[in-house]
């Protein structure tokens, strides 16, 4: 046979291996379940872990790729385990060459030639390399599995496959979980000390745990430590003071924050990272204050609350309730729909104030009027006749709220909120044409508040909050006026402070807020909104069954903690807005177009007349020699009125001084109807 025959049958023997060996690698790929099955995490705005999930298996088995750890951490692997490891093609033949002729000599297995790809092969599927008989068959499937692996991918992708499944005792998979359970952070800075001991545990996870076996941890260790030391890692100095350290005893809590949103999310994307908009450091501070808080209820009432960047439309804090291992506490009450009492009622007037129908100087009527079989009342039961609707916001008048949704229109003022993201819950049997539902009918969740406030935060435009940062933001859209909501923030940043205050809070001392708080019927829900130029804080406080909580309003139990937690968000200008080209500065209701300057009720077009303003019961003050507007809907051809008896010419009436008098309005038809005001004198 010729040297060309010879090399024909080489190159024939050589395709005819490189085929069979491509065949197997396509017949038998390398099973990559158990890497691809890891834990959910859910991760802050900068990559932080918040919360981590169990896999369907029990583990914590979190990714891990090489920038995630220490370099000392990798120095030291590789020393200890591997040294030739970026040199060789899976398997190394020095090492190997080194244990045969270890075992051929002395009968028994010296020491081991496995290199960090052949216990990635390993990791990948123990059930299948532990079946049969142990020894070379195994380290042959083995060192087949390396090559494959090394085939395939680079070596840090044969590297993070070990980092992701390297056992760590118990559930513990991978360097990030074991460093999280045992010193409780990310392996991104290790001493060397604790290098040393993540290094060591995987050779036998369940005999050097830590947490369980403390003294065989340490010495396998330190064994690590003294091959650092002897390739020139860790210095004499360095070496000694992490030898003196003590191993970790206990295993600790992996992160939990924002365990409602986390859960929600990781239901919808199982065994990934999820990105969110939340900041952990305001998450951890205002699950604190929380905690803090809440300690202080007799009866343990939940609190949950949402904080938005206004800039950004993405929620930085979710608190879905506290303690939630115990009773109802895995129920998210961030997006639990509860009655918001008077919480909406900002929505209300800057629609109307939008419309340009009310201002905030606009005169109205604190006073009973039935709606049909109606009749709201004020929750002290009580009644303040003519007031603003700056005032009737303020102090959160029911009476004028409903008139003003009447203004609005219950269809329209729901078709609003639905096209600002909010989905409202509405009673049985309720079409959506109630005016109760500015007293709180409609159901809405803690998240849906917090969007609403931030659109009156961004003048108006209004857009569902962001919480995902690998989706697209939800689109923004404008539903009212710069102006409209520029009146509500003034009027709402004027809001008189509670009763208990002595002194105004910090967090109003350092910036600019507009408040509102609101109180279900019952007393079963308590609730603060308010709004900065940059954060929006929702605060709900109750119990998630329901249970009544008598006396607790929203302005006791909810707004102290809102103003608490401005106090732990960042800095910013406090100096006021100022108000948009068209807005509307005047001295008092006189000033305004005739549309704008009372609130009555609605009245039917046919009829007598009926008197909008002033209303029955009124008490109305004024100063010396100043007018009462009187206002009539209904009746035909002209009107006269009548003080007391005694006509009047014009619709403008200057009463004599303080009393009560009585004031009627009569058409050409003859059908008059008549009030009893009482006129008061007005306080310098």
């Amino acid at each position: 046979m010729n040297l060309r025959h010879l090399l024909v049958s080489f190159a024939l023997l050589t395709v005819g291996v490189a085929a069979g060996l491509l065949t197997l690698d396509r017949l038998f790929p390398p099973d990559l379940a158990r890497y691809q099955e890891r834990s959910t995490e859910i991760v802050d705005a900068n990559g932080r872990l918040l919360r981590a999930l169990t896999t369907a298996d029990g583990k914590w088995r979190l990714r891990t790729t090489p920038d995630d750890v220490d370099p000392l951490y990798l120095a030291l692997l590789k020393a200890y385990e591997d040294r030739r490891f970026d040199q060789h093609w899976g398997v190394d033949p020095l090492a190997a060459a080194r244990a045969a002729g270890q075992w051929i000599g002395r009968g028994r297995v010296v020491s081991g030639a496995s290199t960090i790809s052949m216990q990635a092969a390993r990791l990948l599927d123990p059930r299948e390399l532990r079946t049969g008989p142990r020894g070379l068959l195994t380290k042959t499937i083995q060192s087949a599995r390396a090559l494959q692996l090394e085939w395939r991918y680079s070596k840090r992708e044969v590297l993070e496959i070990y980092l992701s499944l390297a056992p760590m005792g118990g559930n513990l998979e991978g360097v990030r979980a074991a460093s999280f359970a045992y010193f409780g952070k990310e392996p991104k800075q290790l001493s060397a000390a604790e290098a040393a001991l993540l290094v060591a545990i995987p050779q036998s996870p369940e005999r050097r745990r830590p947490d369980r076996a403390s003294n065989r941890a340490q010495g396998a260790r330190d064994r690590v430590l003294v091959r650092g030391l002897e390739h020139g890692l860790v210095d004499q100095a360095a070496y000694d003071r992490a030898a003196s350290r003590p191993v970790p005893d206990r295993r600790l809590a992996l992160p939990m924050q924002a365990p409602h949103l986390a859960a929600w999310l990781a239901g919808q994307s199982p065994g990934t990272i999820v990105p969110t908009t939340l900041r952990f450091d305001l998450q951890a501070a205002l699950a604190q204050l929380a905690a803090e808080e809440r300690g202080q209820f007799t009866d343990r009432a939940q609190i949950a609350m949402v904080v938005l960047d206004n800039r950004t439309g993405g929620v930085v804090a979710w608190l879905g309730g506290s303690d939630f291992f115990g009773r109802a506490g895995q129920v998210d009450l961030v997006r639990a729909r509860r009655s918001p009492g008077s919480a909406l009622k900002p929505l209300i007037y800057a629609m109307a104030f939008d419309d340009r129908t009310l201002h905030p100087d606009t005169l109205v009527a604190d006073v009973p009027v039935r709606f049909r079989d109606w009749l709201p009342r004020n929750f002290d039961r009580d009644h303040q006749g003519a007031v603003t609707v700056r005032r009737a916001l303020q102090q959160s008048l029911n009476v004028p709220a409903v008139l003003a949704m009447e203004k609005v229109g219950p269809q329209r003022f729901l078709s609003t909120l639905r096209t600002a993201g909010v989905s409202p819950g509405l009673p049985p049997g309720d079409s959506g044409n109630s005016l109760g539902i500015a007293l709180g009918s409609a159901t809405v969740s803690p998240l849906e508040m917090a969007g609403l406030y931030a659109g009156l935060a961004n003048g108006g435009t209004f857009a569902p909050p962001a919480v995902r940062r690998d989706r697209p933001a939800p689109a923004s859209v404008r539903l009212l006026g710069p102006t409209a909501a520029w009146y509500v923030a003034d009027v709402l940043a004027g809001a008189p402070l509670p009763e208990g205050f002595a002194s105004l809070p910090v967090a109003l001392r350092d910036r600019r807020i507009a408040f509102k708080t609101g109180t279900s019927a019952g007393f079963r829900d308590a609730w603060a909104a308010a709004y900065s130029p940059n954060w929006t804080v929702v605060v709900w406080v109750g119990h998630a069954d329901g249970t009544p909580r008598p006396g607790q309003l929203g302005r006791l139990a909810a707004l102290p903690i809102v103003f608490k937690a401005f106090g732990r968000l960042p800095a910013e200008d406090n100096r006021a807005t100022p108000p948009p080209p068209d807005a509307l500065r005047v001295a008092s209701h006189h000033e305004l177009p005739p549309r704008m300057r009372t609130l009555a009720p609605a009245v039917e077009s046919h009829g007598g007349p009926r008197i909008a303003y002033p209303p029955a019961d009124a008490r109305i003050e004024l100063g010396a020699r100043e007018a009462v507007p009187l206002t009539a809907l209904g009746g035909e051809g002209r009107l006269r009125w009548l003080v007391d008896g005694r006509p009047l010419d014009g619709t403008r009436w200057v009463p004599d001084g303080p009393g009560q008098a009585r004031v009627a309005v009569v058409d050409e038809a003859g059908r008059s109807t008549s009030v009893t005001v009482r006129i008061v004198s007005k306080s310098n």
